[in-house]
């Protein structure tokens, strides 16, 4: 009887989350790649750039060093904003911190890897070129791995709003009856029934049989006094 309890029982999937478990990191994720992406294509127009200080102007190195890891990151954003899944949304998060990690040490592997040069920063002063520095790079990625291990830190542990979200979505989708469906054949009024073929009804066996009547003490004296007289 427990044992059947407990396979009756709905188990949460170990590899089913809800939505809203990366939903805010994966967001703002989506929103920092697409930053990283056009800001160097954009930034010249709001005299905020790196050489080439021209708008969409496309370079190897603004290839390499800033849409290539942009468009990760907005890719593993938008597995953490919409997945179910456990293993896709630690996808998603691994994503983001390997382009955020990419925005920091990617300037410093560029000359020995030929990748091109990021350009210098336009500005007229040290204030300035700080801000360029942290806004296209050491910031921006350091800011994306921050908020990919806060979700791969989220979606990694499973929690007990995970397993009652998934014991709802069990209960939900099991059908309100699983026996067998009595099946009754009947003949039409009037027809003849023949040999061999009579009405047949399936009865399923887990329906609840009535219970033995109990015998009192009484009982048994009657029944014993009722064959005593009937003997004689």
């Amino acid at each position: 009887m427990i044992g059947s309890q407990r396979a009756d029982r709905p188990r949460g999937g170990r590899m089913t989350i809800a939505r809203s478990r990366g939903a805010a990191s994966g967001l703002l994720l989506v929103l920092l790649g697409i930053w990283g992406a056009l800001i160097p294509f954009i930034g010249p127009n709001f005299d905020f750039a790196f050489t080439p200080d021209q708008p969409w102007i496309w370079t190897t190195g603004r290839g390499w060093l800033e849409v290539l890891p942009g468009v990760v990151t907005v890719i593993g954003g938008l597995l953490l904003l919409t997945s179910r899944n456990r293993a896709t949304a630690m996808l998603g998060g691994w994503l983001t911190v390997a382009g955020g990690a990419w925005f920091v040490i990617g300037r410093a592997l560029a000359g020995p890897l030929g990748l091109g040069d990021a350009g210098a920063p336009v500005a007229a002063d040290e204030t300035k070129r700080v801000w360029l520095d942290l806004t296209y790079f050491y910031g921006l990625g350091a800011l994306i791995i921050f908020l990919g291990a806060l979700a791969l830190g989220r979606v990694s542990v499973r929690s007990v709003r995970d397993v009652e979200y998934v014991n709802r979505a069990a209960v939900v989708d099991t059908p309100a009856h699983t026996g067998p469906v009595p099946v009754t054949h009947t003949s039409p009024a009037g027809a003849t029934t023949p040999v061999g073929d009579t009405p047949t009804e399936v009865i399923d066996s887990r329906q609840e049989q009535p219970a033995p009547r109990r015998r009192g003490l009484r009982s048994l004296f009657r029944g014993r006094r009722d064959r005593t007289l009937a003997h004689h």
